[in-house]
């Protein structure tokens, strides 16, 4: 099956880690089509334009042959905002849906919405992850809000504060961990990967930081590729994404 046979479902699409998997999804496989010839170069939004003096013009167009994308998310707004971030050409082949996956009720109303829209889904990402919360630590926090936070990478506390926030990735993980451990011959393929830093923007990276665009990359070719299962992959820089590829497993 080719990429562009494909229906990719992303939870938690619209965010800033999301985004970048929804965009590296669907341009996977893209290519430059020379129309013409002609020597100049210029750029627009979708196409790069080389030009000279003459009339004459080459059109290099990205041709999109990448993965279908659905999003969900409760927020039309983060929707339309995930539609300005990409291409109109990649957006040929978003889908998009407002719905809930918060609850059984949302996500079977979420899910009977998207199939009728896509047909089939043959592969799914979830990105959900946790807003950023520094509220203190546990002692000092009431049940409520920790019941807040952990229903949104648990292995060590990010920092002074961020307590509740590391308990909630953790629940991820585990759940995560058990669904490999309880289904070892399910034939669809089970994998994490792991990102021991934070994610960002281009415009915003810092030091212990990496862009959601190389994250993106990562987990599409992950997709793509179809080369592991039931595999936890960790990444704690930039460089353990380039090795994870070069050493075949995305």
């Amino acid at each position: 099956m080719s990429a562009s046979d494909r229906v990719v479902v992303v939870l938690g699409g619209a965010g800033t880690v999301g985004s970048g998997i929804v965009k590296a999804l669907l341009e996977k496989g893209s290519d430059l089509t020379p129309k013409s010839s002609c020597t100049r170069v210029r750029q627009t939004r979708n196409c790069l334009h080389t030009d000279r003096v003459t009339p004459t013009a080459l059109f290099l167009c990205v041709v999109h042959t990448g993965f279908q994308v659905a999003v969900i998310s409760r927020d039309e707004s983060r929707l339309e905002k995930l539609r300005q971030f990409l291409s109109p050409s990649a957006c040929d082949r978003l889908h998009t849906l407002v719905g809930d996956v918060g609850s059984e009720e949302g996500a079977e109303d979420a899910k009977g919405a998207l199939l009728k829209d896509v047909g089939t889904v043959t592969d799914v990402v979830s990105s959900l992850g946790f807003s950023w919360w520094q509220g203190g630590p546990p002692l000092s926090q009431s049940l409520k809000e920790l019941h807040r936070v952990s229903r949104g990478a648990g292995e060590r506390l990010l920092m002074p504060g961020t307590g509740f926030l590391t308990l909630g990735a953790a629940g991820a993980l585990a759940f995560s961990l058990m669904v490999r451990e309880e289904y070892p011959d399910v034939p669809c393929k089970l994998n994490e990967v792991k990102i021991n830093m934070g994610v960002t923007t281009p415009e915003r990276l810092g030091p212990g930081y990496v862009s959601h665009l190389e994250v993106g990359k990562a987990v599409a070719s992950l997709v793509e590729k179809r080369a592991v299962s039931h595999t936890v992959l960790s990444a704690a820089s930039p460089a353990d994404l380039k090795t994870l590829a070069l050493e075949g497993k995305i």
